[in-house]
């Protein structure tokens, strides 16, 4: 396994930023992994907190990690371009640097809490780049954002009065995937740990994808928010994504 500090410069943040990216020693080109951090985190917390690369290894895909800041992975009120760096820009950055595999079948993404978020909303919103996701610990409705942290909420999300029913409620992109049958629905995997504060968040969503006939495997297990419950979760995730298919 190899890992590398990328330090580039994002078209589209109009800024530097960093992505760790750790590769395997195999000669076929692996299947990509997004995997994205959290509120309190950085591009750097999933190697720095977990095992991933060790796990990374022994399923043969390459697991890259950027920085997303304090975004949700939005493009934020302020201009600043975060979902459309992660959802275009980096892959694109990715398959042209990198001897990775390519195309639906090989492109997967999972993140914690923010991450979570993010992650969601790139299977939802780009299904035709990424056919599987997987959240831990998922931030999905931001009610209690704007009521903790209200200038983080409108750098975010803009002076937004009502979360629910907007163009950033998941519950929207999964019912407008839904309706829409010329688009594929992605492979979703939600984990979350019932002592965790946004546990009932996690309930809420899964039960609202199942309804609409999302394909879900649904995890709830004893945890709390915490790097312990990611660490052996994230475990259960690459055990879980469809690696077979990423042949090529």
């Amino acid at each position: 396994m190899s890992s590398v500090t990328c330090r580039i410069h994002a078209e589209t943040l109009g800024q530097d930023t960093t992505v760790e990216v750790a590769l395997p020693n195999i000669a076929t080109p692996p299947p990509v992994l997004y995997l994205l951090h959290g509120l309190s985190d950085d591009q750097s917390g999933w190697m720095r907190r977990t095992s991933i690369e060790r796990y990374a290894i022994s399923h043969g895909i390459a697991v890259v990690m950027p920085c997303g800041g304090r975004s949700f992975y939005c493009n934020m009120a302020d201009g600043t371009r975060y979902w459309d760096f992660v959802s275009e820009e980096l892959p694109s950055f990715v398959e042209r640097t990198f001897h990775v595999a390519t195309g639906r079948a090989n492109t997967f993404a999972a993140g914690l809490s923010m991450g979570g978020y993010g992650a969601l909303k790139l299977g939802l919103k780009r299904p035709e780049r990424f056919s599987a996701v997987a959240t831990l610990s998922g931030a999905f409705f931001q009610e209690w954002l704007r009521e903790n942290h209200p200038a983080l909420y409108v750098a975010d999300f803009g002076d937004l009065p009502v979360f629910r029913g907007s163009v950033h409620d998941p519950c929207v992109w999964a019912k407008e995937l839904a309706a829409d049958s010329t688009r594929p629905a992605p492979r979703l995997f939600m984990a979350a740990g019932t002592e965790d504060w946004l546990y009932s968040q996690s309930v809420e969503l899964h039960g609202y994808l199942e309804k609409l006939g999302y394909e879900v495997k649904w995890v709830s297990a004893p945890g709390n928010h915490d790097w312990h419950f990611w660490d052996t979760h994230i475990q259960e995730i690459l055990t879980w994504l469809p690696l077979s298919l990423k042949i090529t």
